[in-house]
């Protein structure tokens, strides 16, 4: 087992313990072979990126259940390919129902105290400056973004506002700080 193996078990395990930072570490590195592997199948954006945020909210919520026997990427795109095809069998019968039988599940606890670097940077801009970098962020994300911070509304409030799993919540603000990080820093 070389090293790059040894950090991402470390990863794993302090993410199973509800470490913030290592399941940001996780998406971080895992994002782009989601979302590409998803890019080429629905060939669409929009469904790219939204099933790859469900795969990370999914796997999150299943962290507890992976086997290390297995690589991690490869589990990834397991679930997301799943995801993928569940989506494409709603789709063929057409049922618009935008609720989600797991709403019910215990939600996990993944937050953490201290301030990410994200964070930070967003907090340091003043308030005309980063309402002009939100406005770059995708609509999604920037609605996202302003419920949280302006709004000041919980993750059980945003995921009641969007319709949506809390986990999803979190994973999308989770991605629109880190897209508005990049954004503030390429302006430095």
């Amino acid at each position: 087992m070389d090293k790059t193996d040894e950090t991402l078990i470390s990863t794993i395990e302090r993410a199973k313990a509800g470490n913030q930072i290592a399941f940001s570490s996780l998406l971080d590195t895992f994002w782009n072979d989601v979302y590409g592997f998803q890019l080429i199948r629905t060939k669409n954006e929009n469904d790219a990126e939204d099933i790859t945020i469900q795969t990370f909210s999914r796997a999150f919520d299943k962290l507890d259940s992976y086997d290390a026997a297995y690589e991690f990427k490869t589990w990834l795109i397991t679930i997301s390919k799943n995801l993928h095809v569940d989506l494409i069998r709603k789709r063929k019968r057409n049922v618009l129902d935008g609720t989600d039988s797991g709403n019910n599940e215990a939600i996990k606890k993944v937050l953490d105290d201290a301030p990410t670097a994200e964070d930070q940077l967003i907090t340091d801009q003043n308030l005309a400056k980063l309402l002009q970098n939100i406005k770059q962020l995708k609509p999604h994300y920037q609605k996202v973004i302003n419920l949280r911070y302006f709004n000041e509304l919980s993750y059980a409030e945003i995921a009641k506002e969007l319709g949506e799993p809390v986990n999803n919540v979190k994973v999308k603000l989770l991605r629109a700080k880190k897209l508005l990080a990049e954004i503030i820093k390429s302006k430095r």
